[in-house]
């Protein structure tokens, strides 16, 4: 049976289901999801009918649905486990799963379209606020993270030793945004981070996984 995916290819969180798939070799079915500031295609009625909680990506396997990236990401690894996203020792388990919860639930979620939108429209925040807004919790967010990395035996060519992980599949995602122009960070900052960053995008479930490498990408003039 072959799953749909529903996703963007600029969204981070589907980005990051994206890795492990590719990593992993599932076939599946593309289904884009454009997301737009007004009248995205994630706010209809028909795309609520598949995931009420009105975000990608979603994953259907059948006639079930997994909504967030992360319960897929360990759904994937459960049912197609080599090559494994999780070491096999509950200690690196954990530190992975740390890593990861740390982009998924302290970056990411502070900086998505909802929340952008919910500042402009109806706290009615100006929109060249919304940079620095970005730039400062991923800051914060990649302070942390790089003094984990730095200060860690365990972390190798990835974020956990010299194979791709949960960890990696976060991260990346995070970082590629970060770059984008109208971000802008300077990685100098955090050099463990930007090292870490470089070989996963020689990875090939990376590059595969890019957004510019999918099927509806749009260049940013397209937006």
């Amino acid at each position: 049976m072959t799953p749909r995916f529903h996703n963007w290819h600029s969204s981070s969180t589907s980005f990051r289901v994206r890795i492990a798939l590719k990593l992993k070799r599932v076939a599946y079915e593309n289904m884009p999801v454009n997301l737009r500031w007004q009248d995205s295609d994630h706010d209809t009625a028909a795309f609520g009918a598949i995931n009420p909680q009105g975000n990608v990506p979603v994953l259907e396997v059948g006639d079930a649905r997994l909504q967030q990236s992360l319960a897929i990401l360990d759904y994937l690894d459960r049912v197609y486990p080599d090559p494994p996203l999780f070491p096999g020792d509950p200690l690196g388990r954990g530190r992975v799963w740390s890593i990861a919860l740390h982009v998924a639930c302290e970056i990411q979620a502070l900086n998505n379209l909802r929340v952008q939108r919910h500042l402009v429209n109806e706290l009615k925040v100006a929109q060249d606020v919304l940079t620095p807004w970005q730039q400062h919790w991923i800051r914060v967010g990649f302070d942390a993270i790089e003094k984990q990395l730095a200060d860690s035996p365990a972390t190798g060519r990835f974020c956990h030793g010299d194979t791709l992980s949960v960890a990696d599949c976060c991260l990346v995602p995070q970082v590629y945004n970060s770059q984008r122009p109208v971000v802008g960070l300077d990685l100098a900052r955090w050099p463990t981070i930007a090292r870490v960053y470089r070989a996963c995008l020689e990875h090939p479930a990376v590059v595969a996984a890019l957004p510019t490498n999918q099927p509806e990408f749009e260049s940013p003039a397209g937006h």
